[in-house]
């Protein structure tokens, strides 16, 4: 192909982009801030903040499902997390909490021994829809058929179908696979899938009739997917590969599907980059972790941290740096670009011209890896700002 770059005489590859490498270009147009439409929509559900907050137990309890869906976005429960595991969940986040580093992992296999209770399925979603808010919710590939009952029954309004990769054609000459082609076409809420980082897979993936797909293998604070397994694609160009699956889909079916960017944002720029990429939408999960709100009191795991035979994330101490409001949408105190993180994809947008996500979306880019550092050398020294 074009633009391969040699990796040895028997093997070529694609260069890879991620945030840090590349820059929005300004047009010649600039817009006022409050002109700028963020809205997003998945089915029938609308949201002011085109975002949602991971299915990660240190990030999303049904208290944090409420305020965040509340301010505008929608979070999302792991139904195979401490929620559903432990009524009570009190004890089980400090004990994670008082972990040390050197017995995180282990100390987490052991909490996670607690089988999953599906009557608390039904409790926590009961809880998020009596809060008046969204209920969303994430089940792996494996458990999807056995427990999506329970959670339809309760209320769930968005099932999120989510595993390091999820792919369309799963092969096993031992279990019977989930075939996403008739799960999706026979339940009646919207499905979101993934994650994905190509192309072809994404492409896929929506032709099982999913609302969304998730991309982004391993680029998440907490995963280590890619040193565990070697696998990923950096987010920048595994978003572009993604919209463009997005606009061949549309031109053969008329229906357009969400591609959301999971994992890998850490700032307000990162999250008008990933826009820019072709992004409809962003989950995040670290940023949120560092909220005064979220149950994992300042530390922040993955969904696979627990893996009893393969753990494929770590335990991160992200500490708490303010409210869900303060991170969302400000006021920030902080310059760093941590803290109102879609009033600066708003100004991003404002600045660039663009009035809404689908027209920033053909925003121009540029590489630019000297972006974070170029005239930034005091800032360095004096470790302040991007320093």
């Amino acid at each position: 192909m074009d633009g391969d770059v040699e990796i040895g005489k028997g093997k070529k590859g694609r260069r890879a982009y991620g945030f840090d490498d590349i820059a929005i270009v300004p047009s010649r147009r600039t817009r006022d801030a409050s002109d700028i439409d963020i809205s997003w929509q998945i089915g029938a559900h609308s949201f002011k903040i085109p975002m949602l907050a991971s299915a990660m137990d240190g990030v999303v309890d049904p208290k944090m499902a409420i305020a965040l869906g509340k301010l505008g976005g929608l979070a999302v429960l792991n139904l195979e997390g401490l929620q559903t595991r432990y009524k009570n969940t009190s004890e089980a986040y400090k004990k994670i909490a008082d972990l040390t580093k050197e017995d995180a992992t282990r100390g987490l296999q052991e909490i996670y021994k607690e089988p999953v209770k599906p009557e608390l399925i039904k409790e926590r979603i009961k809880e998020i829809k009596d809060g008046g808010v969204v209920a969303a919710a994430s089940l792996t590939p494996q458990k999807v058929e056995d427990l999506y009952p329970m959670a339809l029954e309760a209320g769930l309004d968005v099932l999120i179908i989510q595993g390091t990769v999820v792919s369309a054609e799963h092969v096993s000459t031992t279990v019977k696979p989930l075939d996403l082609n008739s799960f999706i076409s026979d339940i009646d809420i919207p499905v979101i899938v993934g994650g994905c980082c190509s192309y072809s897979t994404s492409l896929h993936l929506m032709r099982t009739g999913a609302f969304g797909v998730l991309v982004g293998v391993g680029p998440g604070a907490a995963c280590t997917t890619r040193q565990v397994l070697g696998l990923g694609v950096p987010q920048a160009t595994a978003i572009a590969d993604a919209a463009a699956a997005r606009t061949r889909h549309l031109d053969e079916t008329g229906k357009y599907v969400q591609v959301i960017a999971d994992g890998g944002m850490r700032t307000g720029g990162d999250i008008a980059k990933a826009i820019a990429c072709g992004a409809d939408a962003v989950m995040i999960g670290s940023p949120l972790a560092r909220t005064k709100e979220a149950p994992g009191k300042g530390f922040h795991w993955g969904m696979a941290t627990f893996h009893p035979e393969l753990p494929r994330g770590t335990r991160v101490q992200t500490g708490i740096a303010g409210s869900l409001k303060d991170i969302l949408l400000g006021p920030a105190r902080e310059n760093d670009g941590t803290l109102n993180l879609f009033g600066a994809l708003r100004t991003s947008m404002a600045t660039c011209g663009y009035e809404n996500i689908k027209a920033f979306q053909k925003a121009e880019l540029m590489v630019a890896p000297a972006l974070r550092t170029e005239g930034k050398l005091l800032q360095q020294a004096q470790g302040v700002g991007m320093g």
